[in-house]
């Protein structure tokens, strides 16, 4: 199957390493713009994109997406069956969600509808929740809105911070990656 993967960091990373192990064709990749990091503010690129430039996939990085005619028509001529979005953070608009045969999935680190939108390892965290979990939903016009396809819940271990937490779960989320693209 041709996906094409929207997502930017590190986490977002080893759901795209599990989509090419399982022998999807990834034709592009969009990913956020470089910005500036660390102490001397050099330019820098996501994750996503170091490893996509590495494995020579197409690589795009718009500043917006919401009526970018020149960005809408460069993803539809990648002709990409599926698009999987993972910790992209921006709001894909309709003129996006509908150029895919097998529409859009989103992998989400939350038991949804808990915690949509951004951070929601961390509030898990704050809150004392004693499980979360990854989603995988199909993409609708809102945040985090869609069809619930899979959810798989995991305990959140005792004095587990944030960090580790955002790890575990990103290898969860890459298996449901997986699963989702037939």
């Amino acid at each position: 199957m041709k996906v094409l993967f929207v997502g930017t960091p590190d986490f977002a990373l080893e759901s795209l390493k599990a989509i090419i192990e399982a022998g999807h064709e990834i034709v592009g990749v969009v990913t956020a713009p470089d910005k500036p990091k660390g102490r001397g503010m050099k330019m820098a690129m996501s994750d996503v994109k170091i490893y996509a430039c590495d494995k020579k996939i197409p690589v795009f990085q718009p500043e917006k997406i919401r009526k970018n005619l020149e960005f809408i028509e460069n993803i539809k001529a990648l002709n990409a069956d599926i698009a999987c979005v993972v910790v992209y953070g921006k709001i894909l608009p309709k003129s996006f969600l509908d150029l895919f045969e097998y529409g859009c999935v989103n992998v989400h680190p939350s038991l949804l509808p808990k915690y949509r939108g951004s951070s929601p390892i961390q509030y898990a965290i704050i809150n004392g929740d004693k499980t979360t979990g990854v989603c995988t939903m199909y993409l609708d016009v809102g945040m985090d809105d869609g069809d619930i396809i899979l959810k798989e819940e995991t305990e959140i271990f005792e004095n587990e911070n944030a960090g580790e937490l955002w790890d575990r779960l990103s290898t969860i989320r890459s298996l449901f990656a997986c699963k989702n693209i037939r």
